[in-house]
């Protein structure tokens, strides 16, 4: 695993490529430079044969607790500039050409719920949450995007309450697929991605294109 101030951290073995949000004491929140790296380890392993499949976790207590605020600048405009400036960053999760599978190890919130949620498999640890509570401070929520993995009345609710929503409502109501203990949520990704790898030949990157060829609006360039 690389190390160093990097706010991404990324191990490969077995044809499964790890990805681990490195900024723990800012809950792994996504400032422009992470975003940037994600968007570069993507471009870095999608043609890269030793890497079939992706894993995606945070480090520490939370998943990802959204889009840094420290950047926002207290202007409405900045907020502006970010959410345009993460259009690339958007598209290049959402239409990655390998399956994704988010181990949401703790709370995934605003930018860090969109981002589970852009990954293909949702697997959860008990001590998951979810929810867009960036609508109580006047930043909307992606419906675009939650309205494609979960029914419309509920994508609605919560891009209108800002509600969390705890790891059992979350499989419940379909955003997650399997809720474990924490401790178990390493070894259930790992084998939900060694499923993956045992695919015929190309298989998943074909099956991923068709989930691509889909996409809503919003990741369309």
């Amino acid at each position: 695993m690389s190390g160093g101030d990097e706010q991404l951290l990324f191990e490969v073995g077995d044809g499964i490529g790890v990805m681990t949000l490195h900024r723990p004491k800012k809950r792994n929140a996504l400032s422009r430079a992470l975003r940037a790296e994600i968007i570069e380890r993507l471009d870095q392993v999608a043609d890269d044969d030793a890497v079939q499949v992706l894993i995606l976790t945070g480090a520490g207590p939370a998943f990802c607790a959204g889009f840094d605020r420290s950047e926002f600048g207290g202007e409405p405009d900045s907020m502006a500039e970010i959410f345009f400036e993460s259009a690339a960053y958007h598209r290049r999760v959402y239409t990655f050409e390998k399956p994704i599978v988010a181990a949401v190890n703790g709370p995934a919130l605003g930018g860090g719920c969109d981002l589970a949620a852009m990954c293909d498999i949702r697997l959860a640890s008990t001590a998951a949450s979810f929810g867009q509570p960036q609508v109580r401070f006047g930043a909307p929520a992606v419906f675009e995007l939650m309205r494609e993995i979960l029914p419309e009345g509920v994508a609605r609710e919560m891009c209108l309450t800002g509600r969390p929503y705890d790891a059992a409502e979350a499989e419940r109501i379909g955003l997650v697929s399997r809720v474990v203990e924490p401790s178990d949520l390493e070894g259930a990704a790992r084998l939900t991605a060694q499923q993956i790898t045992t695919l015929p030949g190309g298989l998943a990157k074909v099956t991923k294109r068709m989930f691509t060829g889909l996409q809503p609006a919003l990741f369309q360039q």
